[in-house]
């Protein structure tokens, strides 16, 4: 595991889970919306975006979060060696989303840049939420198909899930410490 792309449909808890996969891990994390947006939310010109996302590409080691646009996804998700799909279902997203809206009004959201607008954005994630599910979350389930021989996959379908993933690997991290002692 040296480049990890963690993808999914918005509210999803990618930016928490990279977070944490990144502590446990030692890999750089890369947030996609905070390269894409700065403070404020005000995205940056789509080449810089693009150069950034390439260089990150180009590097040994990462943990790339979010979605960023159609053109670097793909690319990513290529490039990655291990890739970490967030497929909860359609309500969870939906439930989280709600939270995350509640819940930044006290505290920023996780992966967001700083002073983002938290009621614009928490309406365009409603509208993304069933525009991934209808068509994009098809596209990803396909495309773990096509490369499940190639790449390490966790495909990740329930929140019981996400804490089998973290102890899957913590216990692969500490097998690997313990055999190179």
């Amino acid at each position: 595991m040296k480049k990890v792309a963690v993808f999914g449909n918005t509210g999803g808890g990618k930016s928490t889970l990279s977070k944490r996969l990144s502590e446990i891990t030692g890999l750089p994390l890369h947030i996609l919306d905070k390269i894409q947006y700065q403070s404020g939310g005000i995205e940056v010109p789509r080449e810089e975006y693009l150069h950034a996302h390439q260089q990150i590409l180009m590097s040994d080691r990462w943990i790339i979060d979010g979605f960023g646009c159609k053109e670097t996804l793909w690319l990513r998700l290529d490039e990655a060696d291990t890739l970490v799909y967030l497929d909860l279902p359609l309500y969870v997203h939906f439930w989280w989303v709600n939270k995350r809206l509640m819940t930044g009004f006290f505290k920023p959201p996780e992966g967001w840049p700083s002073k983002s607008p938290l009621l614009k954005s928490s309406l365009n994630s409603y509208r993304v939420l069933w525009l991934c599910h209808k068509y994009l979350t098809p596209k990803y389930r396909e495309y773990i198909k096509e490369v499940e021989t190639t790449k390490s996959i966790y495909h990740i379908r329930s929140t019981k899930d996400i804490s089998q993933f973290f102890e899957l690997i913590e216990n692969q991290i500490n097998f690997k410490d313990g055999a190179s002692a």
